[in-house]
């Protein structure tokens, strides 16, 4: 299995490791950490460095936070923000994803050579479909969302949410594909705490092959989520208390789990330590005499 985009084409037989760059002020975990825009993102460029050091595969570049009640960014702050860090981190030699619902952001980004579309509202945004179907070849992750980061979490989903995000999100590879985008162009992402609850996102994980049936690359995002704080912490007032720090095993769990279930590619910001416990997970698939 591969999946194609603008410079290559990405062996899925292994699962591989998305690390995320944040060039944001404000994202849920690490805002602030690598914006710095008098310093033209030089601290953004070098984590992208030390990203790939780390065992990343693929780079995920976003200027947007989508954390929950997180207010839109002008387009020209966007650009501004991402540009530069794209230009660099398309350098390094690995595969380099944009974060961005923005069609104009989108297509700068083609027009410099990004190899993925990563949209948390699967190009739903007026312009998004046409910008990635007359591209001849970049991949697109499509991932599910209910409602908007701003409400998102005041009014959850009701009802099977597995039968839902897999509806939504057969529904708009249908769209992709009648528009001529080819099939290994596209992977799938169920949207992990957005507009879901605790036990939603968790059964998300436990129905996981239900979501494969679609019979596309799954991409699972659950670094650093509120979830795994709400099911790993001692009590509940200690959830708003725990550190993004104190975070970080739990993520890798739930990314080793996310791929002993078929996922394909984990989104994460804890590269060295997801890259390691996935050498694990493979060494344990070898039959040893």
């Amino acid at each position: 299995m591969f999946w194609q985009t603008t410079r290559f084409q990405i062996d899925l037989s292994q699962p591989k490791v998305m690390g995320i760059v944040n060039v944001t002020p404000d994202s849920f975990s690490d805002g602030g950490q690598f914006f710095a825009p008098g310093s033209g993102m030089a601290s953004a460029m070098t984590w992208c460095e030390q990203l790939i050091k780390d065992g990343a595969n693929i780079l995920d570049i976003g200027g947007e936070s989508s954390r929950p009640g997180a207010q839109p960014l002008p387009l020209a702050d966007e650009l501004a923000r991402v540009l530069p860090v794209v230009r660099h981190a398309l350098t390094l030699g690995v595969a380099v994803s944009i974060d961005t619902y923005k069609p104009e952001v989108m297509q700068a980004a083609l027009d410099m050579g990004v190899d993925i579309i990563n949209d948390i509202w699967a190009l739903r945004q007026p312009g998004a479909v046409g910008v990635v179907s007359a591209h001849p070849n970049c991949g697109v992750c499509l991932m599910h969302m209910h409602r908007e980061p701003q409400t998102m979490q005041v009014e959850p989903m009701q009802g099977d949410v597995v039968a839902q995000v897999l509806a939504f999100l057969q529904h708009k590879v249908k769209v992709l594909q009648a528009l001529g985008v080819a099939k290994n162009r596209i992977t799938l992402d169920p949207g992990i705490g957005f507009g879901k609850t605790v036990e939603q996102n968790f059964a998300l994980l436990a129905r996981q092959h239900e979501l494969l049936a679609a019979g596309y690359p799954f991409l699972a995002g659950w670094s650093r989520k509120s979830s795994l704080a709400a099911v790993s912490s001692t009590s509940l007032e200690l959830v708003a208390q725990m550190n993004i720090a104190d975070r970080m095993v739990p993520s890798v769990v739930a990314a080793v789990l996310a791929v002993e279930r078929g996922a394909r590619v984990v989104r994460v910001h804890d590269v060295r330590e997801t890259a390691q416990a996935l050498k694990v997970w493979a060494a344990s698939k070898i039959s040893f005499q």
